[in-house]
């Protein structure tokens, strides 16, 4: 069975500062709900050894797929804060309300809630804030409730100076339960087993993957992995498979691991970047999502890898009309259930500039990217093609062997992602189908056969 990729932007918002994270709100029913966090870097002039200031900026949005005129993305708060380095919403909600985490410069765990406006709109409001260290960058986090379990909500978080420390939020107190040395240099990322919240995993700029059993205590890792040869920046607990993780470093692997048995990985995947973040999709078991830095974003679909005999994970599809970094990027819970519609070609940028990049994709480049950009300009196989060019011949893309939801012949999906540099936020579509002229085509040559 062949099935047809195709990624399609829907919006593209400047962010001004770097951006570095994005995230939408796995809590309903506030699914269009969607942040962006920004760290920017701010070197001393004419000072030598100045100190650097970092400084941020937190978006909230409001995504509208009903509405058929008009960008679907509305922009409800913005405000200054320290630079941002991770965000994470809680999966479940606190006391009735969406609760966001944001790792901050200051090395502060930064906590809001999501709460409704007189207006009837919905804003960020301050709810607790503490420092996991002095002199430090908070660098990650993550929360215990990736199964949508709320007895005992608890967050991890990494740091600059290696350190890991879990705290606990309980009737609206953050608190610290513990704090030791990870890692001998920056602790990129740390993650909860979604399935066993005594387990943390965490990744350092030392290379090393380590393991944490919480009930006795942290004095010593209950693994040390060398498999990744640079650093670990990138960790994921599956949420739907128990004991698979997924882990990416600078390396530019995407390794799966059987948290039973971390010697040895189960799949092994080059991405052709750095990987600095990985999401696994809410609902879909076998999905992917990979930042992968200088080599955009890419999805990756794991059932063959995990079920069968390992091996690489195949990309499904790849997003790559971002010109900077690829940083941040999630999976949105917002169901999109017919395919996107084909849509008349939008004004020309005001200058369009094509680059042959590897694999045959084309990159287009423009100039004016705050404005909406819903981009028609795509072959078969999803790929983004300038008017005016002939699409080069492709074959419909060799799916797995199921469908990508079991008996679902279809899947939608809608995504958000973020590059540093050009300071772009950029809100996008996949859409997975069968490729009906493929199979009509099998179909003959079945009945020939015959």
């Amino acid at each position: 069975m062949a099935w047809k990729s195709r990624t399609r932007s829907l919006q593209v918002f400047d962010t001004e500062l770097s951006a570095d994270t994005v995230e939408w709100c796995p809590v309903s029913p506030c699914h269009n709900i969607l942040v962006c966090g920004t760290y920017q870097l701010h070197k001393g002039v004419g000072v030598e050894d100045a100190t650097p200031r970092r400084t941020g900026r937190l978006y909230l949005f409001d995504f509208r797929r009903e509405e058929s005129v008009g960008p679907p993305l509305t922009e409800l708060q913005r405000f200054d804060t320290a630079a941002i380095l991770d965000l994470k919403w809680c999966h479940v909600p606190v006391s009735g309300k969406a609760v966001l985490g944001a790792a901050a410069a200051t090395g502060e765990l930064q906590l809001y809630t999501l709460s409704d406006s007189q207006d009837g709109s919905r804003s960020l409001q301050t709810l607790r804030s503490l420092e996991v260290g002095a002199e430090r960058l908070a660098l990650s986090l993550d929360w215990s409730t990736g199964r949508m379990d709320s007895s005992d909500v608890r967050v991890v978080c990494s740091d600059s100076a290696g350190c890991v420390s879990v705290l606990s939020l309980a009737e609206g107190a953050l608190t610290s339960l513990s704090q030791w040395k990870a890692h001998n240099f920056e602790a990129w990322i740390s993650a909860f087993s979604y399935w066993n919240t005594q387990l943390v995993y965490s990744g350092g700029d030392d290379c090393k993957l380590k393991g944490w059993d919480l009930r006795v205590g942290p004095s010593c890792p209950t693994f040390t992995s060398k498999r990744h040869s640079m650093g670990v920046c990138s960790i994921h607990s599956n949420p739907h498979r128990e004991h698979i993780l997924a882990t990416g470093s600078y390396d530019e692997q995407v390794l799966l691991w059987d948290g039973r048995n971390m010697q040895q990985p189960l799949s092994e995947s080059a991405m052709g970047g750095g990987v600095w973040r990985l999401k696994w999709h809410p609902t879909h078991q076998d999905l992917l999502l990979a930042a992968c830095m200088h080599n955009d974003f890419q999805i990756l679909h794991c059932q063959q890898a995990l079920e069968a005999s390992g091996g690489a994970c195949p990309v499904v599809a790849s997003y790559i009309l971002h010109n900077s970094l690829a940083y941040g990027a999630d999976w949105s819970r917002l169901s999109l259930e017919q395919p996107a519609p084909c849509s008349p070609p939008p004004g020309e940028p005001k200058e369009s500039l094509i680059e042959t990049r590897g694999g045959g994709h084309l990159r287009i480049q423009y100039e004016s990217p705050t404005a909406s950009f819903d981009t028609s300009l795509e072959d078969d196989a999803g790929r983004y093609i300038p008017e005016g060019i002939e699409a080069p011949s492709s074959t419909p893309t060799a799916g797995p062997a199921l469908n990508p939801d079991g008996d679902a012949p279809s899947l939608s999906c809608l995504l958000a992602s973020c590059s540093f540099y050009d300071h772009m936020m950029h809100v996008w579509r996949w859409d997975w189908t069968i490729d009906e002229a493929h199979k009509e085509s099998e179909q003959q040559t079945s009945s020939i056969k015959l």
